[in-house]
């Protein structure tokens, strides 16, 4: 039987809380109030999607691995779907205009198009469109 899960929880670590929020609100995510201290916050992406930002001294207590730190290294790259190419551009380019830094050259592939951006913590973040039934007529 394959998993399935209802939700995911993706924890980043971050330097400074209140400076990750003030980021990402700019961009225009929302915050669960009721998952947020000192330490942490529930960062809305979607009905079923949820980034953690953890303190990372808090986020420390959660694994005995040495924390990456994302402005040299990459271990992983959030991928976000977008509506249409131009909610791509809108949220990447409200990303920069709040601190964040380009992380690759814009992709447009006919029936996909992405652009990167790099948190201020240096996280990587990608946001796609599909045309799907662009993309249904790609033959293998």
């Amino acid at each position: 039987m394959a998993i399935q899960a209802d939700k995911i929880f993706v924890n980043l670590p971050v330097k400074e809380l209140n400076k990750s929020i003030e980021f990402f609100t700019e961009i225009g995510f929302e915050f669960n109030p009721k998952f947020t201290d000192k330490n942490a916050t529930c960062m809305i992406i979607s009905e079923n999607i949820f980034a953690m930002l953890l303190v990372e001294d808090f986020f420390k207590t959660f694994t005995k691995k040495e924390i990456s730190d994302a402005t040299k290294s990459t271990e992983v790259i959030l991928a976000l779907s977008a509506e249409s190419r131009e909610e791509v551009d809108e949220i990447v380019n409200k990303a920069l205009a709040a601190g964040g830094k380009v992380s690759n050259d814009p992709m447009d592939h006919g029936f996909m198009y992405v652009r990167s951006f790099q948190d201020i913590d240096g996280h990587l973040w990608e946001v796609m469109y599909m045309d799907e039934s662009a993309a249904a007529q790609i033959q293998d």
